[in-house]
């Protein structure tokens, strides 16, 4: 049995975006693999304490999954500012015998330095071609704690813990190791807060996570962070502005400067993306045609909304307005160019992050968030997400009543399709198989 195929039977998914089933993405040949630990958002403390207690694993895993897709280097993204991290990763390279083959890369402390697309160019100088992906440049993109399941996934260990940071307007902000399906309140207790219904909930970073519509959920394999801030905080309001209301402030109060465009990471890299001239269209009442596909070129990174605009209007709802109207005609962004290279005023237009935390009224949250590598929380109940990757959902191989070990194989894909395997996290009996998630009792 090959990596890859480990890989996939531990039920390995991209750990910090959308859910990208990783066995399937290691099915190519690369010059580079990446990985991806910038973590660019606000608050959000997982990957570089992972990198912190973890080196040699997460090492590892990246090495052995380079390897694999037989690329030349692998590349460490980490920011700057976390020197004493850099530090414990230089040393462990050298001590396993890797130098030369795997290295650390400084990124900027900006946002959105993990942005996928920036993280590339920052690491090897290629630009992703628009609506293109890494490996259009010979990349493989990785999250730190991904890595770290590729490692466990090669000795057999699937995918049943999740790291995630719990900060905002909390107690004591806090990262803990969970079993996949702990409920969202026990988390967040974890942190001192007892009454979510007081709170509204990002999950995941400040600038792209949205406000949880449940509390009542459960942690999934890609829950990265849970950021709690009061019902009347300015972030609130934005996260709740729907798309009649954006569309609507956007035709009056759009004051025509274009910095939404002007401080956007992927017009910066070079391509046409153009949310000022998306506002323009939607106030004109443009019909979603040829002339307006460059919205689908926006990566949603909200920094348009959330820090460039002057005004407080939506450029990015302008995006997605279009990118919705296109899909429904099946109309898809053809670009004029072959070739990409950064506007020369990039450097001087990047958006540190400090400025952004204070922009967006988070800088008396912005504080550690300790992680107890030696703890586990182990719940009474766990609900087990089967959809909570990319592609075909999972389905139930277990039926209520059976008994489940930690870590045994619960939720299977048809063989060749896109998906993800599932794994019971806690042991004990299945009480409950409700549409996309199956429930266990600890026993």
């Amino acid at each position: 049995m090959n990596i890859v195929e480990k890989i996939a039977n531990a039920g390995v998914i991209g750990a910090g975006g959308a859910g990208f089933p990783t066995h399937v993405k290691l099915n190519s040949k690369a010059e580079y693999v990446l990985l991806n630990g910038a973590e660019c958002e606000p608050l959000l403390r997982v990957d570089q304490q992972l990198m912190e207690y973890y080196p040699e694993k997460i090492i590892g895993g990246l090495y052995e999954a380079g390897k694999f897709v037989e690329a030349e280097k692998a590349i460490i993204g980490i920011k700057k500012k976390h020197k004493e991290v850099i530090e414990i990763l230089n040393a462990k390279i050298e001590e396993m015998g890797l130098s030369g083959r795997v290295e650390v890369g400084i990124l900027p402390d900006v946002y959105p330095a993990g942005d996928e697309q920036v993280l590339v160019y920052e690491l090897t100088g290629r630009v992703v071609p628009e609506l293109g992906i890494p490996i259009a440049v010979g990349c493989v993109v990785i999250n730190t704690e991904t890595a770290l399941n590729i490692y466990n996934a090669i000795r057999d260990i699937p995918v049943t813990m999740k790291y995630i940071t719990i900060a905002g307007d909390v107690p004591c902000p806090v990262t803990v190791k969970v079993p996949v399906g702990t409920p969202i309140v026990e988390v967040l207790a974890m942190a001192g807060v007892l009454d979510p219904t007081a709170f509204e909930i990002i999950d995941g970073g400040p600038m792209m996570g949205p406000l949880m519509k449940d509390v009542g959920g459960y942690v999934t394999k890609k829950t990265k962070g849970l950021v709690v801030l009061r019902k009347e905080h300015s972030l609130v309001a934005r996260k709740k502005r729907e798309m009649k209301s954006a569309c609507n402030l956007n035709k009056t109060a759009c004051e025509q400067c274009r910095m939404c465009t002007d401080l956007c990471p992927r017009y910066l890299l070079g391509h046409s993306t153009s949310p000022h001239k998306m506002v323009r269209a939607v106030a004109y009442g443009a019909a979603a045609d040829e002339n307006v596909t460059v919205a689908q070129t926006c990566c949603q990174c909200n920094l348009c909304e959330y820090f460039s605009c002057p005004a407080g209007i939506s450029p990015k709802m302008a995006n997605v307005y279009f990118m919705g109207k296109l899909r429904e005609k099946n109309i898809r962004h053809k670009s004029n160019k072959t070739e990409f290279k950064p506007r020369e005023m990039r450097e001087y237009r990047m958006v540190p992050s400090k400025r952004l935390i204070a922009r967006l009224e988070l800088a008396s949250f912005d504080k550690a968030a300790p992680l107890d590598a030696e703890k586990e929380y182990m719940p009474e109940v766990v609900g087990i997400s089967l959809t909570s990757h990319v592609g075909a959902g999972a389905k139930a191989l277990v039926n209520v009543g059976d008994h489940v070990e930690a870590g045994q194989l619960i939720g299977d894909v048809e063989e060749g399709s896109l998906g993800a395997k599932v794994h019971a996290s806690i042991r004990g009996t299945v009480s409950q198989i409700d549409g996309n998630y199956i429930v266990i009792r600890r026993e």
